[in-house]
């Protein structure tokens, strides 16, 4: 890289008048690490961003992000900077250069061209629940973590999204590139390709149909982008996005149809349970007063005679 190091280092040089410390030079360098900036652009994505703007402080959109508040006087600028600076400061003393450690086991970033390689052949997906950068940002992954002496080389890297990067943590080695569960099956029925036509919301990794043999009037499944046989084959992503979009369409339910009183969630997983297309498909049954006469026991009803107790 020092056909890029040594021009930038002349050139802070100079715009600091011929002399500079290291750490305004580190600064300097900063600015000009497009890596650096991605990993911090992701860090605000995930975090304080949507926790600032849940508890109203701020508001976002698209990159633009600005203070929910009048314009500040000088005083109260004044004092929510010095009230800033002393919950960092204080913090900073609390944990020490340890505070930093999780960037500093990485002093040796990946290189683009490696980077654009191991994305490329992922497809563009994480390895575990397949999600893609249109739902989620995707990192580069250490398979075997450079904690654990994992080193920054194409066999030992990976593409995961940033939820499964986070949940593996650092601590993990699970090689996800190996998993033998096919993305799509040509001939499933509700494989992403087969089902495109139907969907009406999709969250992430999951997607929502209406049932095509109602039980009642708004039936809906929710249904996994990637072919997964059943519920206990996905990822703990997914289940968070299966539970998402089950939440919204059942906001989006009600409002629509006030009518709606209750709900069945349920799943059938293998043929005994009554699994007829083996692509995990959650069933969302929106229930109303007096659409059956006695509706006591609810999913106990799935073995004759055992709803009622």
């Amino acid at each position: 890289m020092s056909h890029i190091y040594q021009p930038l280092m002349l050139r802070i040089l100079i715009e600091a008048g011929g002399t500079a410390t290291i750490r305004q030079l580190a600064h300097g360098f900063l600015d000009q690490d497009e890596s650096q900036l991605r990993y911090y652009e992701d860090r605000i994505k995930k975090m304080p961003l949507p926790v600032l703007k849940r508890r109203g402080i701020i508001s976002h959109d698209g990159d633009l992000v600005t203070l929910n508040c009048k314009k500040l006087t000088f005083e109260q600028k004044s004092q929510v900077l010095m009230l800033c600076e002393k919950r960092m400061r204080e913090f900073i003393m609390q944990r020490g250069i340890d505070l930093w450690g999780y960037r500093l086991i990485d002093t040796d970033p990946i290189p683009g061209s490696l980077r654009y390689r191991v994305i490329k052949e992922s497809g563009g997906r994480c390895a575990l629940c397949g999600a893609t950068k249109k739902e989620r940002p995707l990192d580069v992954d250490h398979i075997i973590p450079r904690s654990k002496g994992g080193k920054t080389e194409y066999e030992n890297l990976q593409v995961l999204c940033s939820l499964c990067n986070q949940e593996k943590g650092n601590k993990d080695d699970t090689d996800f590139r190996n998993d033998d569960q096919p993305e799509f099956v040509p001939d499933c029925k509700f494989c992403y390709p087969n089902i495109k036509p139907r969907i009406i919301k999709g969250t992430g990794t999951m997607i929502a149909i209406k049932d095509g043999y109602p039980v009642t009037e708004g039936h809906t499944l929710v249904i996994p982008k990637r072919h997964v046989a059943e519920y206990f084959d996905l990822s703990d992503s997914e289940r968070r996005d299966a539970d998402s979009l089950l939440k919204y369409l059942k906001r989006k339910m009600i409002k629509k149809d006030p009518s709606i009183t209750g709900y069945n969630i349920g799943v059938n997983c293998g043929e005994s349970a009554g699994q007829t297309i083996f692509h995990l498909h959650y069933h969302l049954i929106p229930r109303r007063d007096g659409d059956t006469s006695d509706p006591r026991g609810g999913v106990r009803g799935v073995i004759p005679g055992k709803r009622g107790y």
